[in-house]
C-alpha cells in the first residue's frame, strides 16, 4: 500500500443529502475520519433522469473532486449513481470505490412471509442491476417495487427543517403495499439513501413493517478497506461541497453541522 497520509479525507457523494443516512454510519465506526461530502445540487433529482444523464457526467464529475481533494477512498452514497455508473467510475479512478445499492440481501433474511419490497428513484426501481440482486439473494421472494419520487423532496424538505405532508408516506407506502400480496409485505428495503432520513414517518404510516437500508454494511467495508490507515488523533471539521449555489444551502446549515460538515464550498 502506497503512503497516505492521516489528513487523506473520505469522499462521499450523492445528488443531495440523502448520503448523510451513509455518513453517520461510517462516523461511528470511524470517527476521526476526515470528511467531503459532495452533493450535486445542480443535478438532482437523479431518479428521474435516463441512463445516459448518469452514466457520462457522474464518473467525470467523481474525477474532477478527486482531483481537487485526493481522497483515500470514495464512496457513492446513492443507490441510483451507483446502479447506473458505479462500473464507469471504478474503471476511471485510481482509488477505492464503494457503491450504494438496494439491500435485498438482509431484507430477504429478515422477512418472515416471503414478500419484501423495494421503495426507491423511478431509475433505481427500473433496472436489471435489482433484476440480479433479487436473482441472487431472494430467488423464491416476491419483490415488489415502487418508485417514490416524492420521499426525495420529503427528506430534503426535512433536513432543513420545512413542513412535510403526512400523505406523502402514506402514499408511498400504499404504492407497495396495495399491490397483489402487498398485504403480506413485511420488509421494505429502502432503496435510495435520502429514505433512511425520513424511516420514523414511513414507519408512522406502516407500524407492521421493518425497514432495512444498506449503511451499516457500507460502513463495515469501508472500515475494512482501511484497516491499515491511520487517522487524525482528534476529529476534524469537514467538508461539504455542493455544484449549485452556497447560498441555496443556508436552511441545511444547522443539519450538515450535526454531522460536522462545517465548511462549505462550492465545485
Amino acid at each position: 500500500m502506497s503512503f497516505i497520509p492521516s489528513s487523506a479525507p473520505l469522499l462521499f457523494f450523492d445528488s443531495g443529502i440523502g448520503g448523510l443516512s451513509v455518513l453517520k454510519a461510517v462516523q461511528d465506526a470511524l470517527p476521526n475520519a476526515p470528511i467531503v461530502f459532495a452533493a450535486d445540487y445542480a443535478g438532482l433529482p437523479y431518479g428521474t433522469k435516463t441512463e445516459a444523464e448518469i452514466s457520462a457526467p457522474v464518473p467525470a464529475l467523481i474525477g474532477r473532486l478527486v482531483e481537487r481533494y485526493r481522497p483515500r477512498l470514495v464512496t457513492i452514497a446513492c443507490n441510483t449513481a451507483c446502479t447506473i455508473a458505479l462500473a464507469h467510475v471504478r474503471a476511471a479512478l485510481d482509488v477505492p470505490v464503494v457503491g450504494t445499492v438496494p439491500a435485498i440481501k438482509p431484507a430477504a433474511e429478515a422477512t418472515q412471509s416471503g414478500v419484501i419490497g423495494l421503495l426507491g428513484t423511478d431509475a433505481t426501481v427500473r433496472q436489471t442491476y435489482v433484476d440480479k440482486l433479487h436473482k441472487d439473494h431472494a430467488p423464491n421472494m416476491k419483490l415488489l417495487r415502487h418508485a417514490a419520487p416524492e420521499l426525495v423532496s420529503a427528506a430534503e424538505a426535512k433536513m432543513r427543517g420545512e413542513p412535510v405532508d403526512p400523505a406523502v408516506y402514506v402514499r408511498a407506502m400504499a404504492g407497495l403495499m396495495d399491490q397483489p400480496d402487498g398485504a403480506r409485505l413485511d420488509v421494505v428495503v429502502l432503496g435510495c439513501t435520502h429514505f433512511p432520513l425520513i424511516e420514523d414517518e414511513l414507519r408512522a404510516a406502516a407500524p407492521h413493517v421493518k425497514f432495512v437500508d444498506g449503511a451499516a454494511g457500507i460502513a463495515r467495508r469501508i472500515r475494512h478497506l482501511t484497516k491499515d490507515h491511520t487517522w487524525p488523533v482528534d476529529p476534524e471539521e469537514g467538508t461539504f461541497v455542493t455544484t449549485g449555489p452556497v447560498a441555496a444551502l443556508n436552511t441545511l446549515l444547522p443539519a450538515l453541522s450535526g454531522f460536522g460538515l462545517t465548511q462549505i464550498s462550492s465545485l
